[in-house]
């Protein structure tokens, strides 16, 4: 059964999702369908990292081993599964994804998929304009030509940049990025407000913080560090250890954006044009931070992380790299008014659930 058609079964709009065999694509693809409303997902299974991972993600979601087996050799792939509908599609292709929004008729939109990794900006700077850019650009496009009732987008903290704010706020300047990747999702944020301004698109944009849970990406430090420890090799520690990151445990995250796409914006009929405020505008969009308000040391984290494997790692010092930041914090203030809503999940709490899942996902000795 297609998403239209369940659309009338459940009575609930149907969400179209984009990176829904990435980390929080496949764990909000479970909290839509496990609330009745039909997902339409897009995911083009790029190699960034093990696809083995993103195809396990999409079996958990009900589609079959046999279903998924060479999925990602196979161009305009189409699965169905109870209330989802899989592409494996590029945003990049446009009349792909314009004939996606045409079939499905999603009533909202949550953006999700993209180029990730700071440091893989510095390598491969292409695909950030390709998937970011132009990807975003296609999915803005076909939210004009098929409306819908909410856009919910990835940004990131990665945004904030330079700024040596105790905690970050949305109502803070961001023209100083300090990668590519944070660049790509600052164009994203404008992007979006000038098609919200031009077309009345309700449009929010989420800067998430640091986000580590089960089914996480193996590119990042949690899932790094945990395979490493297990395997006996040493792990590279930058900035000597004095890192500091609002880690945001993936419940959280899902949970604030569930809040967030049932609650479109509104045009702010105090927005000044003389005194503007970058939180605010005079079309219907926002933005929010998503993060724990609770930095962690990142010697910490590593302890945490070897009191949950019960083993000890052995510590490479480097110095601070390129376009990384040495701490993160978000203010979320301005989540907690507009939806009552802010991430709790504890650092110790979280790590454990991942080392638990991992070593689960990869057998007793995590190797």
């Amino acid at each position: 059964m297609t998403p239209r058609g369940d659309r009338a079964r459940t009575g609930k709009p149907v969400v179209l999702l984009t990176g829904i065999a990435g980390f929080i694509g496949f764990h909000f693809a479970r909290r839509l369908l496990a609330e009745g409303h039909p997902v339409v997902g897009i995911d083009n299974l790029n190699d960034y990292y093990d696809v083995e991972l993103k195809l396990a993600r999409l079996r958990q979601l009900g589609f079959s081993a046999a279903r998924t087996k060479g999925l990602a050799a196979r161009s305009g792939a189409r699965l169905t599964a109870p209330g989802l509908v899989f592409y494996k599609a590029d945003l990049q292709d446009r009349k792909k994804v314009a004939e996606i929004f045409g079939k499905e008729k999603p009533r909202r939109v949550v953006h999700l998929a993209a180029q990730a990794g700071v440091r893989y900006s510095l390598k491969n700077p292409w695909a950030y304009m390709e998937s970011n850019v132009l990807g975003f650009m296609n999915i803005l496009e076909n939210c004009r030509r098929q409306p819908v009732d909410h856009l919910v987008f990835a940004s990131s903290s990665s945004v904030y940049g330079g700024n040596r704010a105790r905690a970050f706020s949305v109502r803070h300047n961001v023209d100083h990025p300090l990668s590519l990747y944070a660049a790509s999702k600052k164009a994203n944020e404008l992007m979006a407000h000038s098609y919200s301004h031009l077309f009345g698109i309700p449009a929010t944009g989420l800067r998430f913080f640091t986000v580590y849970g089960p089914w996480g990406r193996p590119d990042m430090a949690l899932f790094i560090f945990t395979r490493r420890i297990l395997n006996g090799e040493a792990i590279e520690v930058y900035n000597f250890g004095r890192m500091k990151r609002d880690f945001t445990y993936i419940d959280d995250i899902v949970e604030g954006m569930w809040r967030v796409l049932h609650k479109p914006p509104r045009p702010d009929p105090s927005w000044d044009a003389g005194h503007p405020d970058p939180a605010a505008s005079s079309a219907p969009y926002r933005l929010f931070n998503i993060g724990n308000h609770r930095p962690v040391g990142l010697l910490r984290f590593i302890g945490l992380i070897e009191k949950s494997l019960g083993r000890k790692a052995r510590k490479v010092l480097l110095p601070l790299q390129p376009g990384d930041v040495p701490e993160t914090c978000a203010d979320i203030e301005d989540l907690r008014r507009h939806v009552g809503f802010a991430p709790s999940t504890s650092i110790a709490a979280g790590v454990a659930r991942f080392v638990r899942w991992y070593r689960e996902y990869h057998g007793d000795d995590g190797r």
